[in-house]
């Protein structure tokens, strides 16, 4: 099952989010915090993008088996992937982030012009499909501290829970 050198409750941390939402920003953030207090984490983001949402579902279920706190931040914009990725692992391993992050703003945050090819009629199905039901939802993004705190307070609640 898992490691027994590693002590801590693995769990797989999905953020989803329009492109240019904050995903990585904050994901990364959260790794630092958490690698700070000492948990033990692997982190998959959109750097890794040649890999499919199911593929990267899959790893991550791999490094969870290891004992690992996986985070992940891709767009993964369909519903049935990410529910995909939910089922691959069991109850109380999977914690779904949604960066709601309004279009107005991921636009002008979008440096690889994904928002302007897509408008010019460049990128066909620009689709993402909403989460109803995250574990949890930023809405603020001023203070990406704040933010990673109340992450980490969830996980820490979450993970004592499921012990």
């Amino acid at each position: 099952m898992y490691q027994d050198t590693i002590k801590q409750k693995p769990i797989i941390i999905w953020f989803t989010g329009l492109s240019a939402s904050g995903k990585s920003t904050l994901s990364n953030a959260l790794e630092i915090e958490l690698n700070s207090k000492g948990y033990k984490t692997y982190t998959l983001d959109e750097q890794d993008r040649d890999e499919n949402i199911r593929e990267v579902a899959q790893l991550a279920q791999k490094l969870l088996k290891k004992g690992v706190i996986v985070i992940t931040a891709f767009i993964s914009p369909f519903k049935k992937d990410r529910k995909f990725a939910r089922s691959l692992v069991k109850k109380g391993e999977f914690i779904e982030i949604f960066v709601d992050t309004p279009l107005e703003i991921c636009e002008k945050r979008d440096s690889n012009g994904v928002y302007k090819k897509a408008r010019a009629g460049e990128i066909e199905d620009f689709i993402y499909e909403r989460p109803r039901t995250p574990e949890i939802k930023i809405t603020r993004f001023e203070n990406i501290n704040e933010n990673v705190s109340m992450i980490i307070s969830y996980i820490e609640l979450f993970t004592a829970q499921k012990e």
